[in-house]
């Protein structure tokens, strides 16, 4: 089986960036003198006090196997194992009176810790 194939037959992966995540994402790529082709590597790993936390950094590509999302101008890489935790998820950016930065809404989440930075399912 090709990875062609292989990638036809796995589940779909549904993430959403919002109008704020995208121009925040934009901006920061700009900044950083990124190329058009990289973006933005969306994870979940073990840890945290409620069991997972999110991972978020830019990679300049995906790898091989990653799920390639395209949305608002900016690309999404994530890997199948991250996506079976991630799907329906929004990836949001806020830049209020509590502080900036960007937050995982994740519908699959049962519980998450007082911080918000970990969350179970």
């Amino acid at each position: 089986m090709n990875q062609e194939t292989r990638q036809q037959d796995r589940p779909a992966l549904t993430l959403t960036v919002s109008d704020s995540a995208a121009a925040e994402i934009r901006r920061l790529m700009e900044e950083q003198k990124l190329p058009a082709s990289a973006g933005v590597r969306v994870g979940v790993q073990g840890g945290g006090c409620s069991g997972f936390t999110y991972r978020l950094n830019f990679d300049l590509q995906p790898a091989e196997g990653d799920y390639i999302i395209e949305e608002k101008g900016v690309r999404l890489f994530c890997d199948p194992k991250s996506a079976l935790y991630l799907n329906g998820t929004t990836l949001e950016y806020s830049a209020g009176l509590q502080g900036r930065g960007f937050q995982f809404i994740n519908p699959n989440a049962k519980g998450t810790c007082g911080c918000g930075e970990s969350f179970s399912v």
